[in-house]
Formats: structure tokens, C-alpha cells, sequence
């Protein structure tokens, strides 16, 4: 999804591969974020508004100095994820790590001297990774109301709730929302100015639809944009009008939403390390302790670099957090010098990533067959030889590679440019190559992955999110049942990881792991492939010990061990001993990074 401003075709880079976005019409995908040129719309907002996010990193504002925190954490139900002593009920945390742990009684004389946090029973495991994630565009967004189907079902409720939210809202404030999807909720197939009018006459109001490529606004947010009846749409882009040759408040593609958008504080990129922060902060509310931006360089290229750096050095960071950067970029990353593995515990780049096809409910993730009643087999976003060459280059740096591939023909390409890397004496397996999303898993797939060492990470939302649109629309029954093959992966002895792609679809690894655990889908409450589902356990390891491992950070986190963080997170009850269908509902009640309580439960 990823495509650099300074690498675009005709931009002096001729050996590169067009970009297909030119050939895309707007609106061709049903997803948020399913293809490159929803980049695009953020991009163009930051240009126009003249956004620098070097000059706004620079503008946070510095936490107090970070301490070392020391505690003795007692009388806990602690599933450690270290094979050598998987069970525990305490932990001593001596400057922020983990200096011992283990059974009540067996604990070093020392430990007694700390503060002593007596956990009565709870149960505790290390903290959440989140291995796939995209902080800047989720940073933007966060201020948005999530409108969309999996909370509304119906248009009015979506409307009724943001009416709610402006009452609350100080007047004139901009009141805001995202995910609206009429495919998917009950009503008409477009909000209108008149429509959004009922949310508020004294606020300017403005929605995203789930695709990006298009958004809705009320009068009064026309009116702040100086859009009116003359005003001519700009190009590639359309002020839609009504009857009467008003703009209705629709606006489709991104220089049209632009002229709108830029105009929201939030857009301008106001305090948007604060956001960076308050991500964060969401992350640990769900038990998240380390974070994966799988693309950076997707706005300004290098200079987002300056953002992280910001993050790193005001000290408030409550997670930690590791980046992959966009191939999309690579002639900007070229010129930095960047390498592998820079960084601290807090921030550190561990990837390169490369985008190869789109989305399959986007209709282009690039397939073997044709979608459901069509001809049609999606889009390759890089071309078979340019993916090789890159992934060749990339691992010759020393760089872990991650390919994005949805279909399972981008699959097929992405496992044939690691084979090649291996024959020529490289190994993407041993720097822990992936592939991202990893949707239509056919079992030669499974075979080649094993046999290369390259691990998977399931974007497992696609199973109860689009589930039924993926049997019934998409691939048909057969195929659909090759979505997301977490059992056969454990079967073959390789690691996989679940994510989120936030904001695809919202962090919450519980709901994650819950997911891969019973292969339910949302909109018809059926199983898709049940042999599919894993054990609570592999789940749980899944989203802990092995997203860590696939994010090079498991000899810091992970598991609960000596001489690694104490980063861990405190459950309302042991996932494995609640019904499958309510692990999503387990009260998260504390979070932990670096030995301190960084997330509490309110009572």
C-alpha cells in the first residue's frame, strides 16, 4: 500500500515499475486500506496543508526521565511462555527486567525489599506483540468515530451515534467518522450533506468511507472548505452534485476530499506525535505491549523517521515499537544509509517490506484463478522480476524481508523469490522473512514455507470480518477454505503470528486469538474451514513468544523469563478456561512495560 512521493513514475526512476494505481478507478475496493492509492489520500492532505511531520515531531512536548522500575509481582497465575518453566505465580523486576521467576518460596531473599503488588489469582502472560500494524495513517484516524457495519448495522445508528458525539463536542469543533460502509449496513448508498446536517447544523462534520476513496461532509463543512455551486471539481476527482447543482456533501477521490480534509486539525497533522502516543495508550488498553509499523516512509518518506525519533526521546512511550520500510521508498531509504536492526528496546527497524498485490476482498489480490463470476485475477503491484531482484538485494544488506501477498498467485511469487535468495546462498528463513496477510494458503504453499524457513502473519479478521463475502462472493466455498490455514502451519511445524492491520481492522488481540480459535464468522455466526481452528495455547503463543520472535525482539519480550523485560499483561480470566466465543470479551486489567503499570482497569 505503500508508494514514496519521490519515486513515482516519472520522477527520475525510470528502471522502476509503474504503479497501477493510474489504472484503478476510485472506489474499486470495499476495504479500508486495500490498495496503494489509499496512501494517497493522506499524502495529498499533507501537501496541501503544508504539513511537515519532521516540524511537528519536534514540537513534543518531553515526559519526566524515565526510571527503572523494581517490584515483586506475587500470588499470580503466570503462563510464562518459556517451555523450561512454563507456570509461575511470582516475578521479581529489578530496573525494569525480569530478574527472577517462579514458585512462591523459591524466591532470592532480595526480591522482599521491593513493592510488592499482590495480584490474587489473576492471570498474567507477556505482554501482546503486535506484529503488523501502520502507525501515521492510525495516528490521523484515531480521532475518528469508528461508524462502520461491525458496530452499526444500519445508516440511522450510525448517524444517531455521531449525533451523540456532537452533542458533546465543544461547538464549532469538527466532528468526525470512518469505516461507513453501505455494502454492508441497511440504508442508502451515500451520506449526504442534508443526512450529516441532522448529526449537527453547528459543527462541520466529515466521514471516510471504509474504501478511502471516498467521504462525506455537511453544509457547514462545505462552508469552512469554501465549497460552493461554482466551485469546479479538481482533477481526478469529483465534487458530486445535486439536482439543484449543489455539492450533496459527497466527495469522491482524494484531491476532492482533500479540499475538505485539510481543513481538520487533526489532518493538518496538529499534534500528531500526541496521537503517536495516544496509540500507544490504546494499544496497552487492550493489552498490547510492542507494536510493528509494517511500511513506514508511506507520507514523507525519511522524515518519519524524525516522528519516531520525537516518540523515542520524549520518554513517554508505553509501548515499544518496531518498523518495516516501504520498498515503494527505496531510492529515498537508499540515501539515508539506514540499515538493519537500528535502534534501542524502544524504537528499532527490523524489516523491509515489499507490497506485491492488493486485497482480495478488494478484488486485487492477485490470484492462480479468476475471482467469483469473473475474469478477473487482480493486480500485481510488482513484477515477478523486480520482487526477486529486490528480495535478493534487500538480504544481501541484511535486511528481514516481509512481502506482502493476499492472493495466492502474489504467494506463489513471493516463495519464488525466496527460493531464488536461497539458491544463490542466502537465507530468508534464518533472518526470519515473512510473508504479510498470507490469505489463500494452498498446501504446496505450506510445504515451500516450511522447507524455506519463511514464516506467515495471518490478518485472521479476514475470516470473521469477510468470512462469508470471501464464500460467497469472492472464491466460492473450496477456496475460501484455504483463508488463514493457522492449523495446517501449526501442523507443519512453522511460526505464525496474528495481527490486526490497524486501522483494517482494530487492535484487539484477544479478539484475534478468539478468532483463530473458533473460525466464526460475523454475519452468518458459521464456521469457515473448522479444521482450521487451533488450540487457546498456539493462539496465545502466536500473539506473544512468536510475533515477538518474528519482530526480532524476542531475546527482550515475549516471554517471562530472567534477563528479559517485564512487559506482561494482567487478564480477567485464563483464555483457556472461558467458552472460545467470549475470549474477545476477557477484561484486559493491567498492562505492563518496562516494570510499570502503564494500563489499569477503571472500577
Amino acid at each position: 500500500m505503500y508508494r514514496d512521493c519521490d519515486d513515482s513514475p516519472g520522477s527520475g526512476n525510470p528502471s522502476r515499475t509503474p504503479h497501477p494505481e493510474a489504472g484503478v478507478p476510485a472506489g474499486h475496493a470495499s476495504d479500508p486500506f486495500a490498495c496503494p492509492c489509499c496512501a494517497n489520500v493522506f499524502r495529498e492532505t499533507l501537501r496541501l496543508a503544508k504539513v511537515d511531520l519532521a516540524e511537528h515531531a519536534a514540537t513534543l512536548k518531553p515526559g519526566r526521565p524515565r526510571k527503572a522500575a523494581s517490584a515483586f509481582v506475587v500470588n499470580a497465575k503466570i503462563m510464562t511462555m518459556n517451555t523450561a518453566a512454563p507456570v509461575a505465580d511470582c516475578l521479581w523486576i529489578r530496573e525494569g527486567k525480569i530478574a527472577w521467576v517462579g514458585r512462591a518460596g523459591d524466591q532470592p531473599g532480595a526480591a522482599a525489599d521491593e513493592e510488592t503488588f499482590d495480584l490474587g489469582g489473576r492471570f498474567v502472560l507477556p505482554g501482546f506483540v503486535e506484529p503488523h500494524m501502520h502507525l501515521p495513517p492510525l495516528a490521523l484516524l484515531d480521532v475518528f468515530e469508528n461508524i462502520g457495519p461491525f458496530r452499526f448495522s444500519s445508516i440511522e445508528g450510525a448517524i444517531a451515534h455521531l449525533a451523540g458525539v456532537a452533542g458533546e463536542t465543544p461547538e464549532g469543533d469538527w466532528v468526525l467518522g470512518r469505516q461507513f460502509d453501505p455494502s454492508l449496513q441497511e440504508g442508502p448508498d451515500a451520506l449526504t450533506r442534508q443526512m450529516l446536517d441532522r448529526v449537527s447544523t453547528a459543527h462541520p462534520v466529515f466521514v471516510y468511507n471504509a474504501s478511502l476513496h471516498l467521504a462525506y461532509c455537511n453544509t457547514r463543512a462545505l462552508e469552512v472548505a469554501g465549497i460552493t455551486a461554482d466551485t469546479p471539481s479538481p482533477p481526478a476527482s469529483e465534487i458530486v452534485r445535486g439536482e439543484d447543482g449543489r455539492p450533496n456533501g459527497v466527495l469522491k477521490a482524494g484531491p476532492a476530499m482533500a479540499m475538505v480534509a485539510r481543513h481538520i486539525p487533526s489532518m493538518r497533522g496538529e499534534n500528531l506525535a500526541e496521537a503517536c502516543l495516544e496509540v500507544f495508550r490504546r494499544a496497552n488498553r487492550v493489552g498490547i505491549t510492542l507494536l510493528c509499523d509494517q511500511g513506514t516512509g508511506l507520507f514523507q518518506g525519511p522524515k518519519e523517521l524524525d516522528l519516531y525519533r520525537a516518540l523515542r526521546e520524549s520518554q513517554r512511550m508505553t509501548a515499544r515499537f518496531r518498523y518495516c520500510l516501504g520498498h515503494t521508498a527505496a531510492a529515498s531509504w537508499d540515501k539515508t544509509q539506514i540499515a538493519w536492526g537500528e535502534g534501542d528496546e524502544w524504537v528499532r527497524v527490523t524489516g523491509w517490506k515489499i507490497v506485491s498485490d492488493g486485497s482480495n476482498q478488494g478484488r486485487t489480490g492477485l490470484q492462480r484463478e479468476p475471482f467469483l463470476n469473473s475474469d478477473e485475477k487482480g493486480i500485481a503491484y510488482i513484477e515477478a522480476a523486480e520482487l526477486e531482484q529486490a528480495v535478493e538485494q534487500r538480504l544481501r544488506e541484511g535486511w528481514a524481508i516481509c512481502v506482502h501477498a493476499n492472493g495466492d498467485a502474489a504467494i506463489d511469487r513471493a516463495l519464488d523469490a525466496y527460493a531464488r535468495a536461497h539458491a544463490l546462498g542466502l537465507d530468508p528463513g534464518g533472518r526470519r522473512s515473512r510473508i504479510e496477510h498470507c490469505s489463500i494458503l494452498h498446501d504446496e504453499h505450506i510445504e515451500r514455507m516450511a522447507a524455506l524457513g519463511i514464516s506467515p502473519s495471518f490478518l485472521i479478521g479476514h475470516v470473521y470480518y469477510w468470512g462469508d463475502a470471501f464464500v460467497s462472493d469472492l472464491f466460492g466455498p473450496e477456496k475460501a477454505a484455504k483463508l488463514d490455514r493457522t492449523a495446517a502451519c501449526e501442523a507443519a511445524g512453522i511460526r505464525w503470528t496474528l495481527h490486526s492491520d490497524d486501522p483494517v481492522t482494530e487492535m484487539g488481540p484477544l479478539r484475534c486469538i478468539e478468532n483463530a480459535v473458533t473460525r466464526t464468522m460475523w454475519k452468518s455466526d458459521e464456521l469457515l474451514a473448522p479444521d482450521e481452528r487451533v488450540p487457546v495455547e498456539a493462539a496465545l503463543r502466536a500473539a506473544t513468544l512468536d510475533a515477538a520472535w518474528q519482530c526480532h525482539s524476542d531475546h527482550e519480550v515475549g516471554s517471562l523469563e530472567a534477563g528479559k523485560f517485564a512487559d506482561f499483561v494482567v487478564l480477567g480470566a485464563d483464555p483457556r478456561e472461558v467458552e472460545p466465543t467470549t475470549i474477545h470479551a476477557i477484561p484486559v486489567e493491567e498492562t505492563w512495560v518496562d516494570g510499570e503499570c502503564v494500563h489499569r482497569q477503571e472500577t
